[in-house]
């Protein structure tokens, strides 16, 4: 089920009517609303589909109506859909058509206005006249009178308007779904958005909750092998978000945990809630002047990139769903504007979900495994996610998910789209026993919203390109033992280590804006030398071990070369393997990108050197290493002195066993010494 909000003021107001003078209202009584079952004992509104369910059950003849005037106008369009076809007229009438879509979601009300909302971010779904019709759905829907207004105002700030408000526009300059705003100047000064509320919506909302609850559990009971989401959990999710949205003093305290977490990102902007004129029914925000991400013409008029701010909107994104968990439900063009100078601001906080730590760690791990095109960790992470049940047998469902990535992926994971994955997943859902998860729906709602927004500013946007620095960068600094665990199967492949990933994983992290390397310098030794850190201190001595060597070794001969012709001798350097040069300058590649990383700085770095070098780990890394190096220079003169003795055809038959650069092989993952 698609989910959407209330919008906040449009606030690419040009064409906005101008606050007007101070208003006067006339006391209009408000229409009263039948019993709210829904409503919870304390303050807040909450949603309650059983006392939903008592409530109408006992009401089938209002249940009837409603279902046959949302049954008949859907029809009809359909029926039109299908004589346009017949008659050949289906592109003639386009224009027509989609106004009479959108005419009749209006009428259907705010939960199918929610629908059309998140359609009019889709242009791969939906043809062009109808993206156009279906923006209208965002902040230009026909308002209630203003009177009603006024008096929802008064009931629920305790004074008119005039009393309160220096300023008021004497019509509200946007209407969406749940309610209208008006422009108005405090007292104070301070220019502000007034949302307030539609009359009846609770019991309405009511009414087509229960009715798309009711096809939801009629679908779940009689379309077992069709359906594989849980419909009901999904309609009791879209439920619960809808009336926290429903209850603007929720939507105010939504806000300020929004800008506490995301506030400080650069370019991102949240508008101050104003508590003193805030109640249930009406809300009082900071006004946000600015432009819809959708108007490109304007936006380049004014020098702002609407491809930045997108970038800008998909990490915050990221951050909402992977790092924090409390994230925007509804990032539609109306709730999303460039500022004036160039900023993302972000409105309408009405419908705000969560993720658990669990979840947020198990979606960066089925990442993870899908870079790795590891398939069988992939479906132990959709058991994690509660995609399938922990008794599912596994064995058939590897090699489908296996066949659809091979041919999603490609040739990078960042030529993926959400919406070529939900396609490519669709088939072996359908076949297998998956069910998608409540949670989930709206995380992909959001995402696919997002990526709908993008697309419109550039076709060939790819939002997982975009998302994999930010990936990268978790997998580097998060402590948690998940990420650790996922770094490990990145970075290690039956004991041998990939440095092809680590590199590609710090160059990706080194994109990614908050990425800065003397800040997560600190937390990468202190992972380094604890228990955690075992596996990769172990394989780091093995590899300082090996690559002094050849170092050593290959300055050595440079030496002898040298010395050589100061005496007139001739002496062949011995070359380094092949091995060892491609070795020696993937690290010299690593080393000359951390050197390009935000952050490095070579001072701090060597202030740090003092501080390391008395770590008893440090001290303890250095012995294995100074031992490791020992060994293998006496087993190099033992080897020599032994070859030199050795008659011309015993050291041709022991050649083969001679090794002038012999490695120190990765120990296994745990608790082991280095060799």
């Amino acid at each position: 089920m698609m989910v959407q909000t209330v919008q906040p003021p449009p606030t690419d107001h040009k064409s906005a009517t101008a606050p007007g003078s101070t208003v006067t209202v006339r006391a209009t009584p408000v229409p009263t609303v039948e019993e709210r079952p829904m409503v919870a004992d304390d303050d807040a509104l909450r949603y309650d589909p059983e006392a939903i369910a008592q409530y109408y059950d006992r009401r089938p003849l209002q249940v009837w109506w409603r279902g046959l005037s949302i049954a008949l106008p859907l029809l009809s369009f359909a029926l039109g859909l299908w004589w346009d076809k017949k008659t050949g007229r289906s592109r003639t009438n386009q224009k027509r058509r989609a106004a009479q879509f959108r005419q009749t979601l209006t009428q259907l009300g705010p939960a199918f206005i929610k629908i059309g909302q998140a359609l009019s971010t889709r242009p791969d779904l939906v043809p062009p006249l109808y993206l156009e019709e279906l923006t209208k759905l965002q902040d230009q829907l026909p308002p209630f009178p203003n009177a009603i207004a006024y008096q929802f105002i008064e009931e629920e700030l305790g004074a008119p308007p005039e009393e309160i408000f220096a300023e008021l526009s004497p019509n509200p300059v946007a209407a969406a779904s749940l309610g209208q705003v008006y422009k108005g100047k405090l007292k104070t000064g301070e220019t502000v958005a007034v949302k307030v509320q539609r009359p009846g919506l609770n019991q309405s909302m009511a009414l087509d909750v229960y009715i798309l609850r009711r096809l939801a559990i009629w679908a779940v009971q009689n379309l077992k092998k069709r359906i594989k989401s849980d419909l009901v959990g999904i309609m009791d999710e879209f439920g619960a978000r809808i009336y926290e949205e429903m209850d603007y003093t929720q939507e105010g305290r939504n806000a300020e945990q929004f800008r506490q977490l995301y506030g400080h990102i650069p370019d991102i902007y949240i508008p101050k809630i104003y508590w003193e004129y805030t109640g249930r029914e009406v809300l009082t925000m900071e006004w946000i002047t600015g432009t819809k991400l959708t108007k490109l013409a304007e936006l380049r008029q004014q020098g702002i990139d609407p491809t930045h701010l997108i970038e800008v909107g998909v990490n915050c994104s990221l951050r909402q769903l992977l790092e924090h968990g409390f994230f925007h439900a509804d990032p539609h063009p109306g709730n999303l504007l460039a500022t004036t100078d160039g900023k993302l601001a972000y409105l309408d906080f009405g419908m705000m979900s969560q993720v658990k730590d669990y979840q947020r760690y198990g979606l960066i791990e089925a990442v993870v495994h899908l870079v790795n095109r590891d398939f069988e960790g992939l479906a132990k992470d959709y058991v994690n996610l509660e995609f399938l049940t922990p008794d599912t047998d596994l064995t058939p469902i590897i090699p489908a998910l296996a066949g659809v990535f091979n041919n999603a992926l490609g040739s990078s994971v960042a030529e993926l789209n959400f919406k070529s994955i939900t396609d490519e997943l669709s088939q072996v859902m359908y076949e297998y026993p998956f069910r998608v998860p409540a949670y989930y729906a709206l995380i992909i709602r959001s995402l696919v919203t997002l990526e709908g927004i993008a697309i419109n500013v550039d076709p060939e946007f790819k939002v997982l390109s975009k998302a994999y620095p930010y990936v990268a960068k978790r997998l580097l600094t998060d402590p948690a033992p998940e990420l650790r665990s996922s770094l490990r199967d990145l970075l290690f492949k039956d004991g041998s280590f990939r440095w092809n990933r680590l590199e590609n994983l710090l160059n990706n992290a080194s994109s990614s804006d908050d990425y800065d390397l003397s800040q997560n310098l600190n937390q990468a030794l202190e992972y380094l030398f604890s228990e955690r850190g075992d596996f990769l201190r172990d394989y780091l001595v093995a590899e300082i071990v090996k690559n002094l060597d050849v170092l050593s070794q290959n300055a050595l001969q440079n030496a002898r070369s040298v010395v050589g012709e100061w005496f007139g001798l001739e002496v062949q350097p011995k070359p380094m393997s092949q091995a060892d040069m491609e070795n020696l300058e993937r690290i010299q590649r690593i080393l000359d990108m951390l050197r390009q990383t935000p952050g490095f700085d070579p001072i701090k770095l060597a202030q740090k050197v003092p501080e390391i070098l008395m770590k008893p780990e440090v001290q303890r890394l250095g012995q294995q290493v100074a031992s490791s190096l020992a060994q293998r220079a006496v087993a190099r003169l033992i080897r020599q002195l032994l070859l030199a003795e050795t008659p011309p055809h015993r050291a041709a038959a022991n050649s083969k066993h001679s090794y002038p650069h012999q490695t120190v092989a990765l120990p296994p993952a745990g608790n082991q010494p280095a060799a």
